[in-house]
């Protein structure tokens, strides 16, 4: 390669780099400095050492309490969203009439879903008043406070991000239309049912799809924000008071920019220790072609 040709590379390539350095390395470097220091945006950072951390752990139940509520809802959602999401991938995957409209209807919740409208939309829906207890009204049943109990209102939140099942489907979609038609033929020659063929050929062949998947959607339920804020706002009672909103009140209500970066530090360990724990569990269940196991 000419030196021309590598200098026309890396200036395609500078955009790129320095949007990463400026809005991505640079902010990940100072946010570790501020969690070791006092800083509320007027006046310059003090260093106080581990003091933001031992707070965290010892003193400070709200952070407790919003660290088991964002741990509940992941482990509540992922595997929900990822079941539903295979589902049906799994329908939309036979060949159906208007199938290329299903699938894009499936889809477009997972680009609407994140959006402020739809938090407003889902807020709406869910009042005391909006459309679903109105459904329930004409079937005779009782409306039901689902923003002021604790119960409800995680159903509500947990509900939203199930609802978004639309990009895993997608990649699960095209993971089962690249599996061999013949892998099914045989099993069927050899009595096995559609079951069968789905837990013996199909699951194992797409482990590797489901293990992305997992990652994926793991990390963004814990960085969730737009709407629970806008829905609950971490209410009633902190019952949905994830840690990313935690960080924004911290952050940007009570100007404790250390104290916020040092909650966001232990938001990226806890989800940067559950990942290596997905990835060291990945070698007992995750084929990959050419994989020789017993």
């Amino acid at each position: 390669m000419s030196g021309d040709s590598r200098f026309l590379g890396l200036l395609y390539l500078a955009p790129y780099i320095v949007g990463l350095l400026v809005f991505t390395a640079l902010p990940f470097v100072v946010s570790l400095y501020l969690s070791f220091t006092d800083y509320n945006l007027m006046s310059a950072p003090i260093f106080t050492g581990f003091d933001n951390y031992i707070r965290l752990f010892t003193s400070d139940r709200t952070f407790i309490r919003s660290l088991s509520v964002t741990l509940l809802y992941v482990f509540v959602t992922v595997p929900l969203e990822l079941c539903f999401a295979l589902f049906i991938a799994v329908i939309l995957n036979y060949k159906l009439k208007f199938i290329n409209l299903y699938r894009t209807a499936f889809y477009v919740p997972s680009i609407l879903g994140g959006s402020i409208a739809i938090a407003v939309l889902w807020r709406y829906m869910f009042a005391d008043v909006g459309l679903v207890n109105m459904g329930l009204a004409m079937i005779g049943l009782e409306p039901v406070n689902w923003f002021g109990d604790p119960t409800n209102a995680m159903f509500t939140i947990t509900l939203l991000r199930v609802w978004q099942f639309g990009s895993a489907m997608v990649i699960f979609l095209a993971a089962l239309q690249s599996i061999d038609k013949s892998l099914y033929e045989a099993a069927s020659i050899d009595g096995a049912g559609k079951w069968k063929s789905f837990v013996h050929i199909t699951l194992p062949l797409i482990t590797p799809v489901i293990f992305f998947n997992l990652i994926m959607q793991m990390v963004q339920a814990f960085q969730e924000f737009n709407g629970p804020y806008i829905i609950t706002q971490g209410g009633p009672l902190k019952a949905t008071y994830f840690l990313p909103i935690y960080i924004y009140d911290e952050a940007f209500l009570r100007f404790d920019m250390g104290y916020a970066s040092a909650i966001a530090w232990v938001l990226f360990l806890i989800i940067m220790a559950l990942t290596l724990i997905a990835f060291w569990s990945s070698r007992h269940w995750v084929y990959y072609a050419g994989d020789k196991r017993s």
